[in-house]
C-alpha cells in the first residue's frame, strides 16, 4: 500500500497545474524537440494484413513480415482477428480504472518491480533522476488463473474484460510467432518453444495532458526488453519511432495494432530482426491511454542465438547465452537510457 501522501500524476494533473514540477523537467540536450519530428504519411510503418496467414497469400505475409523485423523493427496489424467491441471495451476500462477515486486506485500502488499486479508513476521511481509524464498499471496475465484474482475488481467488468482480451492478444502473438520463426527459415515452433513457460504482461498506460510538454517525456527513447510487443492505443498520438536517425510520429489507426521486435527477439534472430528506439510525448490538450501486451520467456528460459542462424552472413553468435531474469534485472536497474541493454550481452562483450 502507498503512503497516504503519495500523489499520482493523475491526481497532480487533475489540479491544472500551469507549469510541470522541477523532477520532470529534462535537460535542454535531452527533450523531445517536438517541432522536429517527422510526421507518418501513414506508409512509414509497414500495415500487414493478416487476413491471409493461413491462405493463399502466406508466403507474401511471411516475407512482409521479415522485412518489417529487419528494416523497421515496427509494424501494424489489421485484419488480426480481435473484434473491435473487445478493443473499445479495454480502451475504456482502462479509462475508467485511472479516473477512479484516488483512494480505489491507491488500493494497487506499489513501488516494488516483483509485484505481479501494481500501479505505479514514471518508470523506477527508486532509481531514475528524472520523472516521465505517465500512470500504469501494470499486470501478469498468463497463465490468466494465476494472477487474476490480484486484478483491480473495480470497475467492476475489469477482471473480465481484460482477462478475455488478455488471452485473446495471446492468440495472436502465438500466430505472430510462428510466422517470425518461419520467416527466420526455423522451425515454426522454434520461438515457441525457446520461451520456457512463456510470459505475458499487460500495462494500462496514463498520460495526462501537460502544460509543458516540450521539457519532458511520457516515456524517453527506449527498446523493449522483452520478445515482442502488441500495441492497442486510442486516436491520440503520442508514439514515436526512430528511424534513421530521424523521429517519426506514428499516428493512431483505428482497429490496428502496432507490433514492436523487443531486445530478445534480435537475439534470437542472431541481429538479423531489429530491436529499435521508440518513445511516448504527451500533449497540452487530450490525455492518452496505451495498452501494451509484452509477451516475453519466463525468467528461467536460456536466451541466444540458434546455430542455424550462424552463417557466412552471420559466421558467429553476435550474443552470449543468458536468461531473461539477467537480462530484465539489469534492464530495469538501468533505467529508460538510450543505449541498449542488449549491448551488456554482446559475445564480445567480457565485462557483462
Amino acid at each position: 500500500m502507498a503512503p497516504t501522501s503519495k500523489l499520482l500524476l493523475a491526481d497532480l494533473a487533475s489540479s491544472c497545474v500551469k507549469q510541470i514540477p522541477s523532477n520532470y523537467i529534462r535537460s535542454v540536450s535531452d527533450r523531445p524537440n517536438l517541432s522536429n519530428v517527422q510526421i507518418s504519411d501513414g506508409s512509414t510503418i509497414p500495415l500487414i494484413d493478416l487476413l491471409g496467414l493461413n491462405g493463399p497469400n502466406h508466403f507474401l505475409i511471411i516475407k512482409q513480415i521479415a522485412q518489417a523485423c529487419q528494416n523497421d523493427g515496427f509494424f501494424q496489424v489489421k485484419n488480426h482477428g480481435i473484434p473491435e467491441e473487445m478493443i473499445n471495451n479495454v480502451l475504456n476500462i482502462a479509462r475508467k480504472f485511472f479516473k477512479l477515486p484516488k483512494s480505489e486506485r491507491l488500493k494497487n500502488y506499489s513501488d516494488d518491480p516483483t509485484k505481479t499486479t501494481r500501479l505505479s508513476t514514471s518508470f523506477n521511481v527508486k532509481t531514475e533522476q528524472v520523472s516521465s509524464w505517465r500512470d500504469y498499471l501494470r499486470l501478469h496475465c498468463y497463465p490468466l488463473e494465476d494472477y487474476i484474482h490480484e486484478w483491480p475488481s473495480n470497475p467492476p467488468s475489469f477482471r473480465k474484460d481484460v482477462g478475455e482480451y488478455c488471452t485473446t492478444v495471446r492468440g495472436l502473438v502465438l500466430r505472430l510467432l510462428e510466422a517470425i520463426s518461419e520467416s527466420l527459415g526455423l522451425e515454426k515452433d522454434y520461438i515457441d518453444k525457446k520461451l520456457g513457460k512463456h510470459g505475458q504482461h499487460v500495462a494500462m498506460n496514463y498520460y495526462p495532458p501537460c502544460p509543458q510538454p516540450e521539457l519532458t517525456y511520457g516515456l524517453p527513447g527506449h527498446t523493449d526488453p522483452n520478445l515482442i510487443t502488441i500495441l492497442l492505443q486510442d486516436d491520440v498520438p503520442g508514439l514515436q519511432v526512430l528511424r534513421n536517425g530521424k523521429w517519426i510520429a506514428v499516428n493512431p489507426i483505428p482497429n490496428t495494432f502496432i507490433v514492436n521486435i523487443g531486445d530478445q527477439m534480435q537475439v534470437l534472430s542472431n541481429d538479423r530482426y531489429k530491436s529499435v528506439l521508440h518513445r511516448a510525448v504527451v500533449n497540452c490538450d487530450k490525455e492518452r491511454i496505451s495498452v501494451p501486451t509484452f509477451y516475453c520467456p519466463s525468467p528461467d528460459a536460456i536466451i541466444g542465438p540458434p546455430k542455424e542462424l550462424i552463417n557466412d552472413d552471420y559466421p558467429a553468435a553476435v550474443y552470449r547465452d543468458f536468461t531473461y531474469e539477467e537480462y530484465y534485472e539489469k534492464f530495469w536497474n538501468r533505467g529508460l537510457i538510450k543505449e541498449c541493454c542488449l549491448d551488456l550481452f554482446k559475445a564480445s562483450n567480457n565485462s557483462a
